[in-house]
């Protein structure tokens, strides 16, 4: 095993080159990787923690988590994801990833999810913690409330979710607000990610 390094996956230029230097910046060790298929010839010698992209060619950050398990490769994965990649990011939670962020994000909040990846120890502490938080607060939503957040987290339209529910895409906007006011999410991507990590 090697010292725990951040393995950067990612097949833009631009993006490993400033992901890299972020990290350097801050004392964390990084290698880089234009494609998945390109850190799976190391992966088994790894330790650390992996980022990575999910739309790559060749292999997708979901396709690398995946094949990760199958080789018994049990590094942490952060997964980086576009604004309309809220199913995939909901797929990698439940393939396994410890985290997802969406871009664009704050160099800050990248930092904080590879530190906690890191010091697994840390992790564990803290994603129990969270889980019992949002666990709290996901009980505080009424049954109708609890009924749109499954709809919100398969990635379906407010007036998909109206009409199976049998309801109008406006209150569906009213009771999706109120989800958003009682888990204090900040975005899709938080409320899907406290959804998640409750086990919801």
């Amino acid at each position: 095993m090697s010292e725990p390094i951040v393995h950067l996956i990612d097949d833009d230029d631009a993006v490993r080159a400033s992901l890299s230097f972020v990290l350097e910046m801050n004392d964390l060790p990084a290698r880089t990787y234009a494609s998945a298929i390109e850190f799976l010839q190391v992966a088994a010698e790894a330790a650390g923690c992996v980022v990575t992209d999910v739309r790559m060619p060749e292999m997708s950050g979901l396709e690398l988590v995946r094949e990760l398990k199958t080789r018994g490769v049990g590094l942490p994965v952060i997964v980086i994801t576009g604004h309309g990649d809220v199913p995939l990011a909901v797929e990698a939670m439940r393939a396994g990833v410890i985290d997802f962020i969406e871009k664009p994000f704050d160099d800050e909040v990248l930092l904080r999810a590879i530190r906690m990846a890191l010091d697994t120890r840390l992790e564990s502490d803290v994603h129990a913690q969270e889980r019992q938080r949002f666990e709290q607060m996901l009980s505080a939503l009424s049954g109708r409330e609890k009924d749109v957040l499954r709809g919100v987290i398969a990635g379906k339209m407010n007036k998909v979710i109206a009409y199976e529910l049998g309801i109008s895409p406006r209150t569906v906007e009213v009771y999706r607000a109120n989800v958003m006011s009682k888990t204090q999410a900040n975005g899709l991507s938080e409320l899907v990610r406290i959804a998640l990590l409750a086990g919801f």
